[in-house]
């Protein structure tokens, strides 16, 4: 039972915040300067990579709370993780790196947990 509210939360947190990142990703104004902006010009992304980058990050987010595709959405969730990890290290920035790397370990436990609304046949 605690482990089916353990992988409770941490689907809700996980979901909300790649709706919420996602969003963000989504709503970047021209003009605007806020952390989205820096990354993007740090990371050399195209808007359309961008806007793509973000409608994958909402879309993982929505898939993540049904059972039928929670293996899907952390397994993308897992390689727009490494897409990111990568696209530091090519700039030379491991300590962004590094710190992509809790955000990539919270997919995986959740795969081990498994979804806990998930139909475990016997």
């Amino acid at each position: 039972m605690t482990i089916k509210i353990i992988s409770g939360i941490l689907i809700l947190f996980s979901a909300f915040m790649g709706i919420r990142q996602g969003w963000k990703g989504l709503n970047i104004e021209h003009g605007d300067t806020g952390p989205f902006v820096q990354m993007r010009v740090k990371l050399n992304f195209s808007d359309s990579t961008l806007k793509v980058f973000a409608a994958l990050t909402i879309l993982s987010g929505i898939l993540l709370l049904f059972p039928q595709t929670f293996l899907f959405a952390n397994l993308l969730n897992i390689s727009l993780f490494l897409f990111l990890i990568a696209r530091w290290l090519m700039i030379g920035d491991i300590k962004a790196a590094l710190s992509e790397v809790p955000f990539l370990l919270i997919p995986v436990l959740l795969i081990f947990l498994k979804h806990p609304f998930a139909v475990n046949p016997k």
